[in-house]
């Protein structure tokens, strides 16, 4: 996602937000919808500089479906509602986040979300591997816990010295 060049189609999104969207190579830009009290994540879709646009003046998520190549309000058909609670474009000005308040499925399936039908790895599953990585994860905080002292701070700590703190 490199493209900064506007939308293909017109747009009435405040130009100082358009400057800042870097657009896949169809003028898009993935959407995250979150849920805005829980954080539960509850699809991704797609908007263009219009379908943010109208997604910000109206309250409610509009996206820009790639299939049917057009604009679609979630809920206008399926009654399943996204009330918009805030937006935020990522720290690299290519991904949205869209808080909202979900009213019934937001999936197509009729599922809550979209991201509970084919679970590929789950927290229980880590269990051994949290141990196997034990170590590093040690030598992780370590790191992290050295960041920012000096060249002695660093020594000393690696040391095991007495006053180390190992």
């Amino acid at each position: 996602m490199t493209s900064t060049t506007g939308s293909p189609r017109p747009s009435s999104l405040d130009p100082e937000i358009a400057a800042r969207l870097k657009r896949s190579a169809d003028g898009l830009v993935p959407a995250i919808a979150q849920q805005y009290d829980t954080g539960e994540v509850l699809m991704l879709g797609w908007m263009d500089d219009e379908a943010l646009h109208r997604t910000l003046t109206t309250g409610r998520c509009t996206y820009w479906s790639r299939s049917r190549r057009e604009y679609w309000v979630k809920g206008d058909t399926s009654g399943h509602f996204q009330w918009v609670k805030s937006v935020a474009l990522d720290c690299d000005a290519d991904t949205l986040l869209v808080k909202v308040d979900q009213v019934g499925a937001a999936c197509h399936t009729g599922a809550r979300t979209c991201f509970d039908a084919d679970v590929l790895l789950k927290d229980a599953d880590l269990k051994d591997a949290d141990l196997k990585d034990a170590d590093l994860k040690d030598a992780d905080r370590k790191g992290a816990d050295l960041r920012g002292a000096g060249p002695e701070d660093a020594e000393a700590a690696g040391s095991g010295a007495p006053g180390s703190g190992q």
